[in-house]
């Protein structure tokens, strides 16, 4: 089986046609468990998400808030491992026929092997991977891999990143570029829409690919002000809070899919 590039940007291209961002949600594999990963990715399909990214959990999650390192622990604990992540990809996607990516940091895939990676991602139905902490300059190797198996390679920029840059890593990505912000973090909300609304715009004079913004979105009036600049909406965090925060799997898979369903909404501009 041949990787779901096409699917992923069919999915983006036919949200911009209905005049709207997508709405892509990030879950880690194997939590809370690798059954109950599977179920919370199939809930926030079900409540309107147009993407998945799996996580693949990190004993060292550097980019990543408490939120999701407390998440990447629970599955570590669990004994999570690559196979589960990819059973999860696979149970995904044929459960819901929607695009389903991994987001990785570069050192389990290079400790498993590109090649093989790669081909069981395909194998999986996956549609391709991000890869927040790999340098375009050094990312030949996993490109060549993923080409080869129609994944697409999608990288990260951020606030940081000059023009130069943007354009160097917007040519090598393919499926969409994932523009990083920090919403809450860094200074006001209204200061920071602003840092991620210049990168958007910076980072769109370089590339006829998607942009999709994450930035700590939580609601769907958060949701609705990243539609208006971004290609998609990207929501990590707020769906893990939700299923740390409830007191069984079953209130869990409920509230995952209301959030769904309420950021649906947002990106609609119908909350």
């Amino acid at each position: 089986m041949s990787g779901n590039i096409e699917l992923l940007s069919d999915t983006l291209a036919a949200a911009k046609t209905e005049g709207r961002s997508a709405l892509i949600a990030y879950l880690p594999a194997g939590f809370p468990t690798v059954d109950g990963g599977i179920a919370a990715i199939k809930a926030v399909f079900d409540g309107g998400a147009d993407v998945v990214e799996v996580g693949l959990p990190h004993s060292d999650p550097v980019l990543d808030g408490p939120v999701i390192q407390t998440a990447d622990d629970i599955a570590l604990r669990g004994g999570v491992r690559i196979a589960d992540v990819m059973r999860t990809v696979r149970e995904a996607y044929e459960a819901t026929g929607k695009p389903v990516l991994v987001m990785t940091y570069w050192n389990p895939i290079d400790r498993y092997g590109v090649e093989r990676f790669t081909a069981e991602l395909a194998e999986a139905g996956g549609a391709g991977c991000i890869l927040p902490d790999l340098p375009v300059q050094e990312s030949a190797l996993w490109r060549e891999h993923a080409e080869k198996h129609d994944l697409a390679t999608v990288f990260v920029v951020a606030p940081s990143s000059k023009d130069a840059r943007l354009a160097q890593i917007t040519a090598a990505g393919s499926g969409f570029v994932y523009a990083a912000s920090l919403m809450g973090v860094t200074g006001t909300r209204e200061s920071v829409g602003a840092q991620a609304q210049d990168l958007v715009h910076r980072t769109k004079a370089t590339t006829e690919l998607p942009v999709c913004v994450g930035l700590g979105v939580s609601n769907a009036g958060q949701a609705a002000e990243v539609a208006g600049f971004a290609d998609g909406v990207i929501v990590g965090s707020a769906f893990v809070k939700r299923m740390l925060d409830a007191p069984d799997e079953t209130a869990a898979l409920e509230a995952v899919r209301a959030l769904a369903a309420d950021l649906a909404k947002g990106v609609r501009g119908t909350a």
